[in-house]
């Protein structure tokens, strides 16, 4: 298998493709102009647009090799031509499922991730764009929102963890000020996070190996993976230990993940 994710790459694949039709499902015409809980400024609108702007650039790294080429989301929104979100979503949709299918997921193709330059690399990175997505729009409908499969949300977990804190943070240069570690366990699996001023760790563990931390975050699968996206509240998971060191994750967190 390629790359770093938890589960089988043909999973991945179904995964968008069920994620991104229940995002363009969940969207009817007239709610584009409601807003995202947690996600000021943000709305139904802008999220479509922005799924649909992601699918794209996928599909612009493996065809210029890199160099993104397609609109900003602010652009899209100011242009009279852009399709309208629904029907412009489920376009780019289509097209990254059709070129993702035509090629193994361990088959090189160039990403922003260095530990993973293969195709297997957009089926988990658009899986669970797309299922982000998803929530923000079926929470925003304030109706049910669909819980995320436990497999799903426990390879999501990790590739949030790893990708986004661990990796995006170091791209960028940022940093926590408070020195500490954290835990973070659900299932049987467990992740060990180091935040030091010099940059952050972020590593895979032994589910009753988190014992010399400050903290430690915990629950349900889908409740995790959630918590991290900063898409659910503090008191759907369990947070033991230092809370200024679980509200500097968060807050880390959230600048990984803009």
């Amino acid at each position: 298998m390629s790359g770093a994710a938890l589960i089988d790459h043909g999973r991945l694949l179904d995964v968008l493709v069920t994620e991104g039709e229940t995002l363009a499902h969940s969207a009817p015409p007239d709610a584009m102009d409601l807003p995202i809980p947690g996600r000021p400024g943000i709305t139904v609108g802008t999220v479509l647009r922005q799924a649909g702007d992601g699918y794209r650039g996928a599909l612009a790294w493996m065809r210029d090799r890199g160099v993104p080429a397609w609109p900003v989301p602010e652009q899209r929104a100011s242009d009279p031509r852009a399709q309208p979100g629904v029907a412009d979503l489920r376009s780019g949709l289509v097209d990254l499922v059709v070129k993702l299918g035509e090629h193994e997921p361990d088959e090189p193709c160039p990403t922003w991730w260095p530990q993973d330059q293969t195709y297997g690399f957009w089926r988990r990175r658009m899986a669970h764009e797309s299922t982000v997505h998803r929530i923000d729009v079926q929470a925003a409908l304030g109706g049910h929102v669909l819980d995320v499969p436990e497999d799903v949300a426990l390879d999501g977990v990790d590739e949030v963890l790893l990708l986004w804190l661990g990796h995006r943070l170091r791209t960028r240069g940022i940093t926590g000020p408070h020195r500490c570690s954290l835990g973070i366990r659900a299932a049987e699996h467990a992740w060990y996070v180091r935040v030091e001023p010099e940059g952050i760790s972020v590593f895979r563990a032994a589910p009753t190996g988190l014992t010399n931390v400050d903290a430690v975050i915990t629950g349900a699968p889908s409740a995790v993976y959630r918590w991290l996206w900063g898409r659910a509240p503090d008191h759907t998971v369990r947070l033991i230990g230092d809370r200024h060191a679980t509200a500097q994750l968060w807050a880390l967190l959230r600048l990984a993940t803009a």
